[in-house]
């Protein structure tokens, strides 16, 4: 049975702090928005910098930090992984 890591929950984007771009992982525009902060070891939500690599619940998203830009990797449904 895989059982999904325990998410750190960011709640949701507030614009007025720093944050780091979010794009699908199919996204054409992924590659796109990676050049704009190319190799960063961080992503950034709301003020709070997440190393590389790391995967945080914003509402019902995953996002998984991929090099400075967010990757979306799902829903947060436990029941519905």
């Amino acid at each position: 049975m895989h059982v999904r890591p325990r998410l750190h929950e960011v709640g949701a984007l507030d614009p007025e702090l720093r944050n780091s771009p979010i794009a699908q992982e199919q996204d054409e525009d992924a590659d796109t928005v990676s050049q704009q902060v190319p190799g960063n070891p961080v992503c950034y939500f709301n003020g709070r910098a997440f190393e590389h690599g790391r995967y945080v619940s914003s509402g019902g998203q995953v996002l998984r930090c991929r090099y400075g830009v967010w990757i979306d990797a799902g829903a947060a449904d436990p029941d519905n992984p």
